[in-house]
This record gives structure tokens, C-alpha cells and sequence, in this order.
């Protein structure tokens, strides 16, 4: 049975009559959470899945958090279920011993644990944002703090957006089934700049939440504005495939593997953090 749907934060509008800037919170729920740690005790596992083990279209809500503390909570405690984590040398080791077949799966995982990571994130960072908004109206501080809010707002924009944009994985491995190394060479790109515009508009969250919090008398650390790597030379990166008669490709793979990998750990310890901090304002 479904409980009722995330409460709107104390006063939907912020100083003045503005609207809140986030917009009202995602319709779903993050994946659940069965098995995992409980509010607030040791944190969730680290590493997602091992190649070969994931969550294939990702797991659909069990229930709809009641609470901004409780949907940070389902959505801090679902990263196993979404931030897949390759291992280059494993997936290129079955790619080959199953003559190109798991790189048809490799593909499809590479679509789904970004889509479902942004997700998964939007629902986190929403939450935390939300949560922050209402603490602050019972401190009296929302005017104070609204134009932070209004720039977290932006931000959750940009994840919002990402949502909409056409990755399904099965229709992107079908296509790479039918066309090959071009779709590839576009899926890469995708990818790549979907994970360039959702470190930039974190950041941008984060760095709010970290002055947000601190007002609120929880310590958050500001995460470094360098992290946001920049787009790969995609117009190089082809020509070096076609003068290496695909060689290069692989080292591509890895890239487009490994910096989400290295994503997923620095969001961990961030989110970490976040979740001490609600629990410390509960």
C-alpha cells in the first residue's frame, strides 16, 4: 500500500510571494531500500554492482516517502541500485570471450546507470533543498537564505531537464546492434556531456546546500568547483580512431567507463555527509 505523496515544503512560497524556486518535488520515489542500513546508521554500501549483476531497467518505487528527511533517506540509501561501477578489464575481458557480445551489454549499462544516477541524485539533492527550505522557515531564516535557495533552484533545473532527454538504454544497445561503431562514437558523446552538465549543475547544488546547512548550524563541505572535468576532443578522439584503425577506441571505453566511477565515489562522501547533517536537524 502507498502512503501519501512528499509534503510540500513549509510555505510553497518563498519571500515576497515568490514561488519557491525548486518547483514541487519529483512525482516518485528513489528505488527502495530493502536490506540496506536503516535512518541514520552506518551508511549505505559502497560500490554499486559488479559487472554482470546489475539492476537491468532500474527498480520502480516501493513506496512514496512522506518526508523530506525520509525521501533523502530512500534516495541516500538506493546508490547500489543505480551508480554501477565497471571494472575496464572485466568488461573487456567477457567482451572478448563472448566475441563482442557483452560489449552490447556494457553499452546498454553505460546509458542506464547514468540516467538512473541523475535520477536518483535529482530526487537526493531535491529533498535536501526542500528540507533545508522548511528549516529555514522555522528559523526564520527563509528570507535570509532565499536567494541560495533561488540558485539551488536553477540548478535542480538543469537535472530536471536531464530527464528528459532521450537515453533509454535498450533502444541506444538496439541501435548500436544495427549501426555499430557510429552509434557508439554518438552514444560516447552523449554521455560525455551529460556527465560534464550534471557535475556543473551539482556543483552549483552542493556549494548552496554547504552555505544553506552552515546557516542552519551543520557543517557541509564546499565541494571544489575543479572537479567538473571538461568535454572530451570529440573531433580528435575520431580522427585518432580512424588514422588507429579503431585501437584508440578502447582507450575511449575506458574514459567513458571510468570517469563516472570516480563520479559515483565523490558523490558517496558527499552524500554522506548531507544525510549526517539532516539526521543532525532532526
Amino acid at each position: 500500500m502507498s502512503e501519501s505523496p512528499p509534503s510540500t515544503p513549509s510555505g510553497p512560497y518563498g519571500p515576497g510571494g515568490t514561488p519557491w524556486p525548486g518547483g514541487s518535488p519529483p512525482g516518485g520515489a528513489a528505488p527502495g531500500s530493502q536490506g540496506l542500513p536503516s535512518w541514520p546508521g552506518q551508511a549505505p554500501p559502497g560500490p554499486g554492482p559488479t559487472p554482470g549483476g546489475g539492476s537491468a531497467g532500474g527498480p520502480p518505487p516501493l513506496y512514496t516517502p512522506a518526508t523530506q528527511a525520509d525521501r533523502l533517506r530512500v534516495a541516500w540509501q538506493g546508490r547500489a541500485a543505480t551508480d554501477y561501477i565497471f571494472n575496464y578489464w572485466t568488461a573487456l575481458g567477457w567482451t572478448l570471450l563472448t566475441l563482442g557480445f557483452y560489449g552490447y551489454y556494457v553499452f546498454y549499462q553505460m546509458f542506464r546507470r547514468m540516467r538512473d544516477h541523475n535520477a536518483r541524485r535529482l530526487e537526493l539533492l531535491d529533498a535536501a533543498v526542500n528540507f533545508g527550505w522548511e528549516e529555514a522557515g522555522r528559523r526564520g531564516l527563509q528570507g535570509e537564505l532565499a536567494p541560495s535557495f533561488q540558485r539551488a533552484g536553477a540548478h535542480l533545473a538543469v537535472l530536471r531537464k536531464m530527464t528528459t532527454d532521450f537515453r533509454e538504454p535498450l533502444v541506444w544497445m538496439l541501435l548500436s546492434f544495427i549501426a555499430g561503431g557510429i552509434v557508439h562514437i554518438v552514444g560516447f558523446i552523449l554521455l560525455d556531456q551529460d556527465l560534464v552538465n550534471h557535475e556543473r549543475a551539482e556543483v552549483g547544488i552542493e556549494y548552496e546546500l554547504a552555505v544553506i546547512f552552515g546557516r542552519l548550524g551543520q557543517d557541509l563541505p564546499f565541494p571544489d568547483p575543479g572537479r567538473v572535468k571538461g568535454r572530451h576532443n570529440y573531433v580528435g578522439r575520431v580522427v585518432v580512431t580512424i588514422v588507429t584503425f579503431g585501437i584508440y577506441f578502447l582507450w575511449w571505453y575506458y574514459n567513458i567507463m571510468v570517469e563516472p566511477n570516480r563520479h559515483f565515489y565523490r558523490n558517496w562522501a558527499q552524500e554522506d555527509s548531507l544525510a549526517a547533517a539532516v539526521q543532525g536537524l532532526l
